[in-house]
């Protein structure tokens, strides 16, 4: 049987999505890509931030070492003088027992971590500096790799350096960076107070 081109076609159905719903499923994927991009950013932003931060509390640690060694060598160098210590941090800034103009320290320095004055480390018989110490009760980055003064793991008083003399290694708070002149034993028979640690007492400015 013969067909007549006249014959009405048989209707196309169009199985492929229509421009708006592919719009649609596009936008939904860009949705998707966006907070997935916005997540990995603020990871890469998160991982970043700590790591300067850390970078940041290094280098301010090695400035309290440096700060910190300044105050401990003026006293050793006060104490070399007549064989005693200091009464406040002014008298390493101008040394009152030189008939000249005798500076054992530059300038006083504040404690890189917490911004404020350090801690002045005193005998607690004679009351007199034999050190300071930071101020913050902040946990360390650095437990090691102290210069051999700081980190002595036994201290011996025949070679010159304080009975019970604190070292730096794995200290849990700044504070208990000691920076204590080593120019002679500390007394250690002395009158123990709620701040007194070995005999060694702690003033705050």
């Amino acid at each position: 049987m013969r067909h007549s081109k006249f014959q009405a076609l048989r209707p196309v159905v169009n199985t492929f999505p229509g421009p708006k719903f592919a719009y649609r499923d596009s936008s939904g994927f860009a949705y998707i890509a966006l907070l997935v991009l916005i997540i990995i950013i603020g990871i890469s932003l998160g991982t970043a931030g700590k790591y300067w931060s850390n970078v940041m509390l290094r280098e301010k640690e090695e400035e309290l070492l440096y700060r910190g060694d300044q105050y401990r060598r003026a006293i050793e160098g006060y104490y070399a003088l007549r064989k005693d210590y200091p009464q406040n941090i002014d008298d390493l800034l101008r040394d009152p027992r030189s008939p000249t103009v005798k500076r054992h320290l530059r300038q006083k320095f504040k404690d890189p971590i917490s911004g404020e004055d350090f801690v002045e480390v005193r005998n607690a018989l004679t009351r007199r500096i034999i050190g300071v110490h930071s101020p913050s009760d902040k946990e360390p980055l650095k437990k090691g790799g102290f210069p051999d003064i700081y980190s002595m793991q036994s201290v011996t008083p025949q070679i010159g350096f304080p009975v019970n003399y604190n070292n730096f290694l794995d200290k849990m708070k700044y504070s208990e960076w000691l920076f204590v002149s080593t120019a002679m034993p500390v007394q250690t028979q002395m009158t123990r107070t709620t701040n007194v640690v070995s005999g060694l007492t702690f003033t705050r400015k």
